[in-house]
């Protein structure tokens, strides 16, 4: 049985203080690309969902005009905050959300996400995508666990009582059915990789360029 929205914030409360220590070296090759890919105008509004720690809210803020991180663990969205105010970011605001309810309303030229949208079901992922699609950004960018072939049982890179890690082809399934197009597909790892999609129309005016 997957665990409640309850039970994985409570997980990522406890490990807040820790978890940027913890990551592996492909979750950090993840999160650098998902910030090289976001590439943030000075007047770019970027929305960061499963904000965590603020890897990449951080990453991209120092480029956008504003960054809003939503996450549903308080304790990582407090050492979010704790960092940026370390570094003296001011242009940033973390509150609580979800992929599927992100609890904001206001303008979004870029989403960006990494190792997060994996805790939902395929379902809940395509529901996802979707209510990111309704925001009419440019550009989704996804760093997350995902399958690139057959995974290997032995080496799992994801816990199955708490992930559900989606095949390639049906992250890209999902963001064509939101009228996005892939634009760059980054594999880190087997079962690790970047997805970018844009906006249908964008990518053509990209194209005709």
């Amino acid at each position: 049985m997957k665990k409640s929205r309850e039970d994985h914030a409570a997980r990522f409360d406890d490990k807040a203080g820790e978890y940027d220590e913890s990551q592996s070296d492909e979750y950090r090759a993840c999160a650098n690309a998902v910030v090289e890919y976001a590439a943030p105008e000075a007047d770019d509004v970027v929305l960061d969902l499963g904000t965590g720690t603020g890897a990449i809210a951080l990453g991209v803020a120092p480029d956008a005009a504003r960054v809003v991180g939503r996450d549903i663990s308080e304790g990582m969205l407090e050492e979010a905050a704790r960092k940026a105010n370390k570094r003296g970011l001011e242009n940033l605001t973390f509150g609580s959300g979800t992929f599927r309810e992100p609890n904001y309303d206001g303008p979004v030229d870029t989403v960006t996400s990494n190792f997060a949208l994996h805790h939902l079901s395929d379902a809940e992922k395509r529901e996802a995508i979707a209510v990111i699609a309704g925001f009419e950004p440019r550009k989704f960018i996804l760093g997350d666990v995902m399958f690139f072939g057959e995974p290997n049982p032995d080496v799992p890179f994801y816990s199955p009582d708490v992930d559900d890690p989606a095949t390639v082809g049906l992250l890209a399934d999902a963001f064509t059915d939101a009228g996005f197009s892939l634009t760059a597909v980054e594999r880190v790892h087997d079962q690790v990789g970047v997805l970018v999609a844009e906006r249908s129309h964008t990518a053509a005016q990209r194209g005709a360029e």
